[in-house]
């Protein structure tokens, strides 16, 4: 736990008062930090942050260009498809299930790229992995890179706030930071290397990742459908991109509890079950932070879980050589004693069902 206390670079304004509660800043000291750590002029340190918000910025020419050139109702449809239910499930398969809770294995490095290149890449592993392990281990405290408990711009500006790793980490707490990620085929910087740019990711390698990932997709759009859906798709990422940055603070309820008997079992923080992030990306998020290491969240019936289908047909054809499935525990645990409480007519909650 002592390595995940300080493995994010602690914002101006810190994660805790002296009383151990969470500080909560203002929107201005947040705007303020954005900026700030934006700032790459005064530090190359920053470089992950401004890349990550380049790329976003990057493709709002595309969305413009359809909003006021390409526009029609089919090609809507298909930015609507792309961006929420291909961008979304490729979210919840890549960065969230494999990248940092290794609930699958792939069988080989070539499906590993298929599966890491399959949407338009915006979001630098790095970013993500890192800060979501502390999430998991801090949800809903102090500390937790994107708490929902501090408002909503806290969290929607948590990549650039919250979410890089520290600058001054020792060279062990350095290699415990790569060890979250070696699986995931991002080559890391040296120690020295990390020292000079501040994070695990190499400039260089990432540009060029980067530039070869939106040459290709583009180029398979256009052959599909012409600069119009290229133009499209790439508009739609961007509406993904921003949109993105909001589901922690839904998904923790907004700092509110909005748990449901019978619905939400998992009552250590305040995560939720909600349809539409379950149906388009298979992101059913009480259900993952009670099995988070499990390759399918969607345990109920009427809970599709788009990237667990995506992760249970690559095993079939190969492509996957293991993987994590907690439904039957789910149902073992959680489900069954909370149904048969219910039927025996006793008052119970589903906080009550903890094996």
């Amino acid at each position: 736990m002592a390595f995940l206390d300080h493995v994010l670079q602690e914002p101006s304004y810190g994660w805790q008062d002296e009383k151990g509660e969470l500080i909560k800043p203002t929107n201005g000291q947040i705007v303020k930090e954005f900026f700030t750590r934006l700032n790459i002029f005064q530090d190359r340190k920053r470089w992950l942050s401004v890349f990550s918000w380049g790329q976003v910025l990057c493709l709002l020419p595309f969305f413009l260009l359809f909003v006021f050139k390409y526009f029609n109702w089919w090609l809507l449809a298909a930015g609507f498809v792309y961006s929420m239910i291909i961008m979304g499930t490729h979210g919840t398969i890549w960065y969230h299930r494999y990248g940092t809770h290794k609930a699958y294995k792939f069988k080989n490095k070539f499906w590993r790229f298929i599966t890491q290149n399959l949407t338009i890449k915006v979001v630098p592993e790095e970013t993500y992995i890192v800060s979501h392990q502390v999430h998991h281990a801090k949800s809903d405290q102090p500390g937790d890179p994107y708490n929902a408990n501090a408002g909503f711009l806290y969290c929607f500006l948590a990549d650039v706030n919250h979410q890089p790793i520290a600058k001054d980490l020792s060279p062990e707490d350095y290699q415990r930071a790569v060890a979250l990620m070696d699986h995931t085929g991002v080559k890391p910087n040296s120690y020295e290397q990390y020292l000079k740019w501040g994070s695990i990711a190499n400039p260089a390698r990432t540009l060029v990742h980067w530039l070869l990932n939106w040459s290709f997709w583009y180029g398979v759009f256009y052959l599909v459908g012409g600069h119009a859906l290229a133009v499209t798709l790439f508009g739609s990422a961007f509406f993904w991109a921003v949109g993105v940055r909001t589901f922690n603070f839904e998904g923790h309820g907004k700092g509110k509890d909005k748990r449901q008997e019978g619905v939400d079992f998992n009552w250590d923080d305040m995560s939720i079950n909600q349809y539409w992030p379950g149906y388009v990306a298979g992101e059913w998020h009480n259900n993952h932070h009670l099995f988070p290491r499990s390759a399918r969240s969607g345990f109920m019936p009427y809970q599709l879980d788009l990237a667990w289908c995506y992760v249970k047909l690559l095993s079939m054809i190969g492509g996957v050589s293991e993987y994590r499935d907690s439904k039957k525990q789910f149902y073992e645990e959680y489900l069954l004693p909370y149904r048969e409480a219910k039927k025996a007519g006793k008052t119970v909650s589903s906080a009550t069902i903890i094996k």
